[in-house]
């Protein structure tokens, strides 16, 4: 049997030097965020010219927040996405309707709330609640032991998200072989803004903690 290998997002990108420097440590994907009431924001546009320099393989993700679909498209117009990640409260209905590879974020407070995935027939990030109006980027973490009495067997990958950082990659990966990774505040010296020797430590963390 193969050995499963997790991969690994960088959320929140504002500059090309992170994105870059992320996607030479190995990374799958980055992420931008088109939540315009978030401290990582970025400008379509500013996106774009971003997306464009990325090297092949490294997947670009637009993170949206309960938008209407001339927003998706508008974004969707300036810059070339290859997923759409839809974090707020967005219906099983309007994931399904883009055109679009889709993930969608759930906020776990409880452990009903993980009955929430079976909704969605698409790829599904476990992140950690947020205050009123913030959807994700705080680096909490819900609880983790939610999931210890939780099959989570769904057809569908599952990805965790919510402070992820390198000092516990393992205990996340301990819980069961998440098919991805979602990480944003724990490698940045301020929002939007990574810091290398984060990233670097938290690629080494994951490496190591998938070491047979």
């Amino acid at each position: 049997m193969a050995r499963h290998r997790t991969r690994l997002k960088i959320c929140g990108i504002t500059r090309l030097e992170d994105a870059l420097a992320a996607s030479m440590l190995g990374v799958d994907a980055v992420g931008f965020v088109f939540y315009d009431r978030s401290p990582r924001y970025i400008d379509p546009q500013d996106a774009a010219a971003i997306v464009r320099q990325l090297p092949p393989f490294v997947s670009a993700v637009g993170l949206f927040v309960n938008p209407d679909q001339e927003w998706i498209a508008e974004v969707l117009h300036y810059c070339p996405l290859g997923v759409i990640q839809l974090h707020g409260d967005e219906s099983p209905e309007f994931c399904a309707s883009q055109r679009r590879r889709v993930l969608k974020a759930i906020a776990v407070r409880e452990a009903d709330d993980l009955k929430r995935i079976a909704h969605y027939n698409c790829p599904v990030l476990l992140d950690a609640p947020a205050p009123a109006g913030v959807y994700g980027g705080t680096g909490s973490r819900f609880d983790w032991s939610l999931l210890a009495n939780h099959p989570l067997e769904h057809d569908h990958p599952l990805m965790l998200a919510g402070g992820v950082a390198p000092e516990n990659v393992a205990a996340a990966l301990a819980i069961r072989p998440w098919f991805a990774l979602d990480v944003s505040s724990s490698v940045e010296r301020a929002p939007g803004i990574k810091d290398q020797a984060k990233l670097t430590a938290l690629v080494r963390a994951l490496q190591q903690a998938e070491r047979p």
